[in-house]
């Protein structure tokens, strides 16, 4: 089987240089940066609240 520990190590200098110096996220990570994830937090919750609401009301007001 084969390493998986190469995967972090970059290729070339130029994707050393985005990584160490640019911040450029490492392949290993599969995370998104927190405020990207907060920001479709509050989105994808503001859509579902909406959508709630909206059936709802036209349960409600129907």
């Amino acid at each position: 089987m084969t390493d998986h520990k190469d995967y972090d190590e970059p290729f070339n200098d130029t994707a050393d240089h985005q990584q160490n110096i640019e911040g450029y996220p490492k392949p290993s990570d599969g995370r998104l940066p927190l405020p990207i994830r907060l920001i479709g937090y509050f989105l994808f919750g503001g859509i579902l609240l909406m959508v709630l609401a909206g059936l709802l009301g036209n349960v409600l007001f129907n």
